[in-house]
């Protein structure tokens, strides 16, 4: 029998409590929807004009780049090369190679070169990349660590290296998915915001250090550029989604008509085919959120587009108990197989890091406290809305099984 542990849900989208930084008011209703609906009192063009005001701050006559945009080769990337450009602006795009590139993805990123940008790459050492991931995974349950930090530090790395100050960032995840009041409508990403909500989970280059080989110039690229260097090149990093109404499937649309190319059909895990294409490690990123804290790729689209009037709560709720948290096995064009056998690692010893950080209060298990698993490895949540009847009727006929590995 199921633990009572029930999750709380927002009352207006499908956003758990279980989200780092999540409120709710007296109704139920998320920081994330509240926020939302506060876009509708900001004047848009005052914020575009703010935009022009601070381009202008860095626009240069010579020839050299204005700015920096750090970009994956996806949808948001691929537009704010676009909106770069319709200002006027000489970006240099950096990309910080992903875990493992798809070729969706690389396709996407020759394709956001096309539009007319100079794009510098930097590929960290793939040996010692392979065995971060696998630390990483097995002590903080995130086999994107390595990743995460090279996004936030390589473009930075870039800007004082060339001299190129500011540096254009998408939107801000607390304001677009919920987080600490203050921080909702901060635009600057700093080394400070980084360090609070950069996704790092308290793990840092030194825990990595001196274990499998990796040594200190393993590291480079990961450090972060000391303050005394940040100052004198005078970098500042903005979200760009302070100064537009960011809104992630427009963004997918217009990419599209700009050449960027989807995946034929939803992505393992999600309801979309738009986002997250370019790695080949975001299927497993993704599984160890939803067992971490009860929600998934599913469930972050869905609130997305219920916000937006796109999506009755309804039929997310349905969609997403269809799509959300689903092992995985497969992801666009690899195997689970494949993954584990870059990083050197067994699928008993994945399975245990898998139980090691699975909530089990958030999930069935069996009298003796043991997870539930379906004949696909699929975990059962307790509940996936703030009333869940179907499943308590289920769980009190005994229709679920469990399957050992």
């Amino acid at each position: 029998m199921p633990n009572k542990n029930w999750i709380k849900y927002c009352t207006k989208c499908l956003i758990p409590a279980t989200r780092p930084g999540q409120t709710y008011d007296e109704k139920g209703v998320c920081n994330a929807c509240k926020e939302f609906e506060f876009r509708k009192q900001v004047d848009w063009e005052a914020r575009d004009r703010e935009l022009d005001t601070l381009l202008n701050q860095y626009r240069r006559t010579d020839g050299y780049y204005d700015c920096i945009v750090p970009v994956s080769g996806g949808k948001d990337s691929t537009c704010q090369v676009i909106k770069m450009l319709e200002k006027g602006m000489h970006p240099l795009c950096v990309y910080a190679a992903v875990d493992k590139p798809s070729d969706i993805g690389k396709r996407n990123l020759e394709n956001m070169r096309q539009l007319g940008v100079d794009l510098v790459e930097v590929s960290t050492n793939p040996i010692a990349r392979n065995k971060m991931d696998k630390i990483s995974l097995m002590e903080i349950g995130d086999i994107s660590w390595a990743e995460n930090v090279a996004i936030f530090t390589i473009p930075v790395r870039i800007a004082v290296q060339m001299k190129i100050p500011l540096l254009i960032w998408g939107e801000n995840p607390q304001n677009e998915f919920g987080g600490p009041k203050e921080a909702t409508h901060n635009h600057i990403l700093d080394k400070r915001w980084l360090e609070e909500f950069g996704g790092l989970l308290g793990f840092e280059n030194h825990h990595v250090v001196g274990r499998e080989g990796i040594t200190e110039k393993d590291m480079v690229q990961f450090n972060y550029p000391s303050d005394e260097e940040l100052k004198v090149a005078g970098v500042k990093g903005v979200f760009l989604g302070y100064f537009v109404p960011w809104d992630g499937y427009a963004h997918a649309l217009l990419a599209q008509g700009y050449g960027f190319e989807m995946w034929p059909k939803s992505n393992e895990g999600a309801l979309a085919n738009y986002e997250h294409m370019d790695n080949l490690h975001a299927g497993i990123h993704d599984y160890f959120k939803f067992i971490k804290l009860g929600f998934g790729r599913a469930t972050d689209h869905a609130s997305l587009h219920i916000r937006r009037g796109r999506l009755s709560r309804k039929h997310g709720l349905e969609i997403v108990k269809r799509n959300d948290g689903k092992f995985p096995w497969t992801y666009l064009e690899t195997t689970l197989e494949e993954i584990l056998d870059d990083i050197d690692m067994s699928f008993e010893e994945f399975m245990q890091t898998c139980d090691k950080f699975t909530n089990k209060d958030l999930f069935l298990t069996d009298e003796n406290g043991e997870l539930i698993r379906d004949k696909g490895f699929n975990l059962t949540k307790i509940n996936y809305d703030n009333v869940d009847e179907a499943l308590m009727e289920a769980v009190d006929k005994q229709e679920v099984m469990s399957v050992n590995y």
